[in-house]
């Protein structure tokens, strides 16, 4: 049988959860024994995140071969353990840049380029493509309905509806279902009119999640179905939880993975293999220890902008059987506070990646005070820089030390700047180049790449391995040339590209636990498989708080 088609759409307003919803699904989808694949379509122009501010839209995922993503695309892999690809990701900036090269090229023959057909043919073209051996393939749709960028997509999945038919192609669709509390009732109307909206443009949702912050009384769900045109049963309950694991069961008990299979003729045999959701939920609703971590970052204005990163340290604490405590610190606030009352009372710091100069001399400040005062560290991509540069300037007496991305550098000793523009590098046998005044889409390295971890070090003992992949995303590169000096002082390069030219990890010797990585650990994490850094750097802080607790 081809690969079925579920298209899931929002309404009302944005945030409501169809990556989680969409994930979940996925999720039950799997322990009922189907393959699942899914995916995303945007429709903001463009041509990805890569150069969007993460207070904006959240972080950037970023996957094995490359590509510059959503966040949904790691709810997707931390729910269902699925790597997404390349090809799982699109947006209208995508799309109409691959029309108009089309179009430049004269693979339309002088005809008249237009929305329709042009522009839905090739989204039906991502949506069909690489779907060989799927039984599921779920397809998220960015925005809400009534986004006028957004009517592109719908009228592509509507016309799929069409083309494929009801045994192939159905739609779920998300909407609020409001608490007024002057009136002391949950308000339907904003649903009907939000499917009224997708019935406009020629949708019938086969499936309603109605989110809510509490109970939907039976009375109103039927109303919901008369309204809408959907059977009762089909009306599904989204009810606020205490975490997001929680979610696949929560749906399970409401039936939204039985609803899909009936919808396609599929016989839901029994109650789907939750057992590992269950473990998830027992060891994150009854911790045995807890730990504060102070995340030292710039985008505070927006807490998708380190998903990935607190997602990982929830699940180093479902490893360790403990709570983490998540303190943000914003590093440009930071830098005219007192370090020792910022950072006190945390049993470890973690430094984010990130890109310019603001925010630079908080995260240095709390990098030092790590570092002296021997509190665990845990420094991803800019925060591996950021401590090199530290370590440079306060133990090497390097008060110059620097970064090309927000310090002029002036040559003085033939080694060049410690933090620089990377110029090149190997992708297999490739060698991909970059240069001064490239385009910023795009250009860095990205995705996974091979690490030499050197024996002996506490990275080797933490992976258990001496070659490793993981996934990048950055322009800038530590200088080797500084080699000999910082590891004269204690400073390690552990982990180096396969070529030995570009380092990947780097350790204190006379620290408990020091470690920072050039690439991104937290795009690995999964709540079945937390990550080793991330596992480690937690028991690492547990271990702190214990002491501390002792002495005091």
């Amino acid at each position: 049988m081809p690969a079925r088609f579920i298209f899931i759409t929002g309404g009302v307003v944005s945030s409501l959860g169809k990556g989680l919803a969409s994930a979940s699904l996925g999720a039950l989808l799997q322990a009922r024994g189907y393959k699942v694949r899914l995916r995303k379509l945007d429709p903001y122009l463009n041509v990805d995140p890569g150069t969007m501010n993460p207070t904006q839209h959240g972080e950037v995922f970023v996957t094995d071969d490359g590509a510059e993503t959503d966040l949904d695309l790691g709810h997707y892999g931390r729910f269902t353990g699925v790597s997404a690809r390349r090809s799982d990701s699109v947006s209208s900036g995508q799309i109409y840049s691959t029309l108009l090269t089309k179009e430049r090229r004269g693979d339309y023959l002088g005809g008249t380029v237009q929305v329709i057909p042009h522009v839905t043919d090739l989204i039906k073209e991502f949506v069909l493509k690489d779907t060989d051996g799927e039984d599921f393939v779920l397809c998220e749709i960015g925005g809400t309905v009534g986004d006028i960028e957004g009517q592109p997509f719908l009228e592509a999945i509507r016309q799929l509806g069409w083309e494929l038919g009801k045994q192939r192609v159905m739609y779920v669709h998300l909407t609020l279902v409001p608490y007024i509390a002057a009136a002391k009732e949950l308000k339907t109307k904003p649903t009907q009119h939000s499917v009224k909206e997708l019935r406009m443009i020629g949708i019938q949702p086969d499936i309603l999640l109605c989110r809510a912050d509490r109970e939907i009384p039976l009375s109103e769900r039927r109303k919901i179905a008369l309204f809408c045109n959907i059977r009762e049963e089909a009306v599904i309950q989204a009810l606020d939880v205490a975490s997001i694991y929680e979610v696949p069961k929560r749906y399970s008990e409401q039936g939204f993975d039985a609803q899909v299979l009936k919808m396609f003729g599929l016989e839901a045999k029994g109650k789907p293999d939750l057992k590992k959701w269950d473990e998830i939920l027992e060891r994150v609703q009854n911790p045995q220890g807890e730990v504060t971590v102070a995340l030292v970052g710039k985008y505070m204005g927006m807490g998708d902008a380190y998903k990935s990163l607190t997602e990982a340290l929830d699940h180093a604490g479902i490893a360790n059987r403990a709570k983490v405590h998540v303190k943000w610190v914003d590093a440009e606030g930071f830098e005219k506070e007192n370090v020792q009352k910022a950072l006190a009372d945390v049993d470890a710091i973690l430094v984010s990646g990130g890109f310019g100069e603001r925010g630079v001399s908080g995260k240095i400040a709390a990098i030092q005070y790590a570092r002296e005062n021997k509190k665990p560290y845990l420094g991803i991509c800019f925060g591996m820089q950021l401590a090199c540069i530290e370590f440079a300037r306060n133990a090497l007496g390097m008060k110059e030390a620097g970064s090309t991305e927000f310090t002029p550098y002036e040559e003085k000793n033939g080694k060049g700047p410690l933090v620089g523009l990377m110029t090149e590098w190997l992708r297999g046998n490739v060698l991909e180049t970059r240069k001064e005044g490239s385009d910023l889409g795009g250009t860095m390295r990205l995705g996974a790449y091979e690490c030499d971890i050197a024996k002996g070090s506490l990275a080797e003992k933490i992976y258990g391995a001496t070659k490793i992949s993981e996934r990048h995303r950055h322009r800038y590169e530590v200088n080797l040339g500084y080699r000999d000096a910082f590891e004269g002082k204690g400073m390690v390069f552990s982990g180096l590209s396969p070529a030995g030219n570009l380092p990947e990890i780097v350790e204190m010797k006379d620290h408990p636990w020091f470690v920072g990585v050039q690439f991104h650990p937290e795009l690995k994490s999964r709540p079945f498989a937390p990550h080793p850094l991330f596992a480690s750097f937690v028991k690492a802080a547990l271990t702190k708080s214990a002491s501390k607790k002792k002495a005091a």
